[in-house]
């Protein structure tokens, strides 16, 4: 049997895995991250009826106009903030983090503990 051997495919194959277990409700929410190698983007989605719930990105004009020349791990909790405040606005409290086969460390970190900060519970 080959092995996988590529880094993109590695992580896939950890994200499969992952997404067997995690999976959204309309009480709790699947809170999914992509990480680019320049930008940051979470989505707050309903798994039962397919929707996305709320969404925030490093591209936005919020974030992108205020970012200036910062780390990609404080735009990534920029985002987190953002992420939080518009779930809750929309009367989403829990959620369940979908690293998306990442490690948790680093700009996922930080996004994650901002969202927390910003009063999701996860």
């Amino acid at each position: 049997m080959a092995r996988i051997r590529t880094n993109k495919a590695r992580r896939v194959m950890r994200h499969i895995r992952v997404r067997r277990k995690v999976k959204g409700t309309t009480e709790r929410p699947r809170l999914a991250i992509y990480r680019s190698l320049n930008h940051i983007y979470a989505q707050v989605i309903d798994d039962t009826s397919g929707v996305t719930v709320a969404a925030a990105s490093s591209l936005e004009s919020d974030i992108k106009g205020k970012s200036g020349v910062k780390a990609k791990s404080e735009i990534a909790s920029q985002v987190g903030t953002l992420i939080s405040e518009r779930a809750k606005d929309k009367g989403i409290n829990t959620v369940v983090f979908d690293r998306a086969g990442y490690r948790f460390h680093g700009r996922l970190k930080a996004l994650a503990e901002a969202a927390r900060k910003g009063g999701l519970v996860f």
